[in-house]
């Protein structure tokens, strides 16, 4: 996130790259995971248990990789004037000045990221690639085991057990970290109200051992941070004249098209011999479906999660207190739902194409929503203020204040959302209970097919067209709101 952000080129690069592995389906990375993990462990299960960390890790980096990159892209201009002014180092600048604007963004990107591990950790922990079934022992294989039994009372222990989990580590982690980030909020007017202390903060200030210990480990970070690496910003630095620019550009952009030509010229022939046009056609129209269910999933989700985020942000005490709330709903696994569902739809005969698209808000809509509360909380109370002062109301208020405010956070949860959405296709496409399976046309439908019968060649196809897919979403859409973002809407 710090490269893309920095670096021009290496965000050319980047960028795409990070869209893509957010949005591929894990079933995509489990075809090709766990061959090379087993592999690298024959007959022992420590390969299958990497396999599955590998797969809880793709479910969360991308997430708050794109936190960080906004981010380091929303620091005000007049403190990155300061921090040249005061001769801070490339090193110096990055610990005192650009995480500190970045962690409450992380802090709440860090709770999004947790909660869409528990979401996908049944698919993690239950993998299931043509003949080879893997079940690690966890809540998340716990969980698949009952819902091909068809067993509540099994499905609802593991709803129990959930809950305590979440409770315990929102207890000892992400509630100290929630207040502990409020102090790096960009403002300088005096808070009307503050968050009330959790006691795990309480434990650690009152602790004369754990007291010395963190004191201890801040010193040196202070200090890792203070060291004088990199050049100061201050000191003048030759730029490039506008023919060395554009020479640098030209090689810069032949490179890269060369290895694109390279790679494209290997693609076209696997795909001649491996696919038929009809079959690439048949999974392109699918990718349309898919990319349907995608954009009703945004629009609906960002008009019912906007409002509640800035309402929430607003104030830190009513964000402290959903804080839980909102974890326990963004954690629960779309399996869980699946009885409802496929009961629903096979009782009443509805369309699946229509009614299994619901299943893919339950996974994607929390990245809005956290980014939301995170966009609001660190909104400057100057502002505020100085829309009562001119008793600015109603659709005047959020179209004048907050939504420019807000923008840069809400296209971060945006694009995590959508990938979100890309990503959850293979639990909303494709739901099981028992004997019972419900299906709709789509990507994610075809890819998890596809794996439960082993087919590498059509995974492929599949990762492939809704990389494509993303790409292009990302060219035309995100990437120039997030650009008009930077440019008009950077708090400065």
């Amino acid at each position: 996130a710090t490269l893309a952000a920095k670096s021009r080129r290496a965000a050319q690069l980047l960028l795409p790259l990070l869209d893509i592995l957010q949005s591929v389906p894990i079933l995509g990375f489990l075809s090709f995971t766990v061959t090379f993990f087993l592999g690298l462990f024959p007959g022992q299960v420590l390969g299958a248990e990497l396999a599955a960390i590998f797969t809880i890790f793709t479910s969360q980096a991308w997430n708050m990789a794109f936190g960080m990159y906004q981010s380091l892209r929303s620091v005000p201009t007049e403190l990155e004037e300061a921090a040249r002014c005061f001769g801070l180092t490339g090193w110096q600048k990055f610990w005192r000045l650009e995480v500190p604007c970045a962690v409450p963004s992380l802090v709440w990107n860090s709770m999004m990221s947790m909660a869409g591990g528990w979401f996908m950790v049944v698919y993690s922990e239950s993998i299931t690639v043509g003949q080879t079934r893997i079940l690690l022992p966890g809540i998340g294989s716990y969980v698949g085991v009952a819902i091909s039994q068809k067993n509540i009372s099994a499905i609802l222990a593991a709803i129990l057990a959930m809950m305590a989990v979440i409770l315990v580590y929102d207890q000892l982690l992400f509630r100290p970290l929630t207040v502990w980030a409020f102090r790096f909020r960009l403002e300088t007017a005096v808070q009307d109200e503050a968050l009330a202390e959790p006691w795990v903060l309480r434990l650690l200030r009152r602790t004369r051992v754990l007291r010395s210990g963190i004191n201890l480990l801040l010193s040196f970070v202070r200090k890792i941070g203070s060291l004088p690496l990199g050049h100061r910003q201050g000191r003048f630095r030759p730029s490039q004249t506008v023919l060395s620019q554009r020479l640098s550009d030209g090689l810069w952009w032949g490179v890269v098209g060369l290895v694109f030509l390279c790679a494209l010229e290997q693609a076209w022939v696997y795909g001649r011999a491996a696919y038929t046009p009809g079959q690439i056609g048949h999974v392109v129209v699918l990718g349309f479906y898919t990319l349907l269910r995608v954009i009703s999933m945004l629009c609906l989700a960002s008009l019912i999660w906007v409002p509640v985020g800035v309402w929430l942000g607003l104030r830190p005490i009513r964000a402290q207190r959903a804080q839980l709330i909102v974890q326990y709903c963004a954690a629960f696994p779309a399996n869980l739902f699946f009885p409802i569902f496929v009961g629903g739809i096979v009782y009443f005969h509805l369309t699946p194409d229509i009614w299994l698209t619901p299943l893919m808000m339950l996974g994607a809509q929390w990245y809005i929503l956290f980014n939301v509360i995170s966009g609001a909380s660190s909104f400057p109370p100057n502002l505020l203020e100085v829309g009562q002062n001119f008793e600015v109301k109603g659709w005047l208020w959020w179209r004048r204040i907050i939504l420019p405010g807000i923008t840069p956070s809400y296209l971060a949860g945006a694009l995590a959302a959508a990938g979100g959405a890309w990503n959850a296709a293979i639990a909303s496409e494709v739901a099981l209970w028992g004997n019972e399976t419900v299906r709709a046309h789509g990507l994610g439908a075809y890819i998890a097919q596809a794996t439960s019968e082993g087919d590498i060649s059509e995974v492929a196809l599949g990762v492939v067209v809704m990389a494509l897919f993303v790409l292009i979403l990302n060219w035309l859409v995100w990437r120039p709101l997030s650009d008009y973002a930077y440019r008009r809407l950077k708090l400065s």
